[in-house]
């Protein structure tokens, strides 16, 4: 990685950084892919996985088939969270392993999930274990829980320490801002019959509303009542 000292500060450029850190996560993948041969070669990137997605969530990674064309050929996507990085090096082999399942699953045909890709069933499961990962099952998205066991880390050391010095940066959370509360400023207004609305105090303070039934002007209900 290229520094640039002076007597105040050192500093390292924000390119370099970018670069380090796609880098090793190619590293990461290429050893994975080294270990196992079905692993496609990808397009990496990096960016939010909180963009979009609902208060409090993330999407830690994904692989996409065929969203890169390269030399008449399709090239599929790894997508890794800006956000993730801050987990580490180990979790952030957890997530490539994850994503590396998913590309096996797509190299021999395997269906691994249902639910819009939601739903992680037990021949991903089966891939995951394969590729060295540990997984638990959710009643929501099936057996997406990711970890990796120490073996695992074990065998990716040389690997993870090209991670380990490219982790220098993560993205932040997108922040939402405060969503509005609905107006609750409605009065409950009667006519004659009895019939009763909900109407906005301003509006009713501008002329009388009438009901089509009985001729009678609504009134605005006693709030102490």
């Amino acid at each position: 990685m290229t520094t640039v000292t002076t007597r105040r500060a050192k500093t390292t450029k924000v390119e370099n950084v970018a670069t380090e850190l796609v880098r090793a996560i190619d590293v990461v993948w290429q050893g994975i892919r080294r270990r196992h041969a079905d692993v496609p070669d990808v397009m990496i990137t990096v960016g939010s996985g909180t963009l979009g997605a609902k208060p409090g969530q993330a999407r830690l990674g994904h692989f996409a088939a065929a969203r890169w064309q390269r030399d008449g050929e399709s090239l599929p996507e790894l997508f890794v969270s800006g956000e993730g990085l801050q987990r580490g090096a180990s979790d952030v082999l957890g997530t490539l392993l994850h994503e590396a399942a998913h590309g096996l699953a797509h190299v021999r045909d395997i269906k691994d999930t249902s639910r819009q890709g939601r739903y992680h069933n037990k021949k991903f499961k089966e891939l995951g274990i394969e590729l060295g990962l540990e997984l638990a099952e959710d009643a929501s998205i099936g057996w997406s829980l990711t970890s990796v066991p120490a073996a695992t880390v074990t065998e990716y050391a040389k690997e993870l320490d090209a991670l380990i010095a490219a982790l220098v940066i993560y993205r932040h959370a997108e922040i939402r801002p405060a969503s509005r509360s609905k107006s609750t400023n409605l009065a409950v207004a009667q006519c004659a019959c009895p019939r009763k609305i909900r109407v906005a105090k301003s509006t009713l303070a501008e002329g009388p509303i009438t009901c089509g039934k009985c001729g009678a002007d609504f009134e605005a209900e006693d709030e102490d009542e």
